[in-house]
């Protein structure tokens, strides 16, 4: 943890060493000089234009020493809380396209490889260890832009959130029900940087109502015409206003076509995933103009 904490700060450097420095791009107003023109997609730092096609592999390791979980979730035992020792390795894709100015589809999926080893103070019938591996998070994602930005308005955008049912009889990487998770969100762009804030709305099945899901602020400042860097606080999914991580990132595009995108989330709460760094690659394909 300690470790994880050092590299975030390490990693949110940039922010303050190049705070000084503008890289207008051509063309383009000053509010859009971090972002350029396209929608905001899911990813941290990553923004899709009309005709461009991203395809994006990357690497996830995943890192929880106490995560919470209750016996009766798995339908093993009583409703209490409990801390197990939890790691998991993802190989994932997305992939996303902009059909307009205004209008992108995204997809994104992982073969997962999950470990759990259960609290000692656990006597239901949860297994001590759990292992478990297979294809799962197969999820999609509408992302609409509903008023650009200007000298005078933030832009604004909204997206649904889809997940598709999988692997039902797993006890850690099922998605037991389709899922549907409206959104909205809001980009106002300063000299100093730009701000993204977004929330979205899901369905609490025990209450049987709906709770405001996960939740982000970010910070985005372009270092170079290649480079940029982002910093990020997000948290609430399952409508837990305990669980919020940190995350830095870093976007380097090293040709057109070929990025590498690297981000560090770390938890900051004591129910939070302690470590979930990514790496990967970003893909841009000019598809159509």
């Amino acid at each position: 943890m300690k470790k994880s904490l050092f590299f975030s700060v390490a990693m949110a450097i940039p922010f303050f060493f190049f705070s000084s420095i503008a890289f207008a791009q051509d063309n383009l107003p000053r509010f859009l000089n971090d972002r350029g023109t396209g929608i905001p997609t899911s990813l941290f730092g990553t923004f899709i234009k009309k005709g461009e096609l991203l395809i994006h592999p990357f690497f996830e390791y995943t890192l929880d020493h106490n995560l919470e979980y209750q016996p009766a979730q798995y339908g093993l035992g009583v409703d209490k809380d409990f801390r197990a020792k939890f790691h998991r390795s993802n190989e994932q894709v997305y992939i996303g396209y902009g059909f307009t100015d205004w209008l992108a589809l995204e997809f994104e999926m992982a073969y997962m490889d999950v470990h759990f080893e259960k609290s000692a103070n656990d006597n239901s019938a949860v297994p001590a260890r759990i292992d478990e591996s297979g294809f799962g998070d197969f999820e999609g994602q509408l992302r609409m832009r509903w008023m650009k930005e200007n000298d005078h308005r933030p832009e604004i955008f909204g997206f649904l959130d889809v997940t598709i049912p999988s692997h039902r009889n797993k006890l850690l990487i099922s998605d037991s029900d389709w899922d549907f998770k409206p959104g909205i969100g809001v980009i106002r762009g300063f000299s100093w940087g730009t701000i993204i804030f977004r929330s979205d709305l899901e369905y609490n099945r025990e209450a049987s109502s709906p709770d405001i899901g996960e939740t982000a602020i970010e910070y985005l400042r372009r270092l170079s015409p290649s480079g940029l860097a982002y910093l990020a606080i997000e948290g609430g999914e399952g409508g837990a206003p305990d669980e919020w991580l940190l995350v830095t990132g870093l976007h380097w595009r090293f040709t057109d076509f070929v990025s590498v995108k690297i981000d560090n989330p770390v938890g900051i709460t004591s129910k939070a995933t302690d470590w979930s760094p990514q790496i990967g690659f970003l893909l841009t394909f000019p598809v159509a103009r």
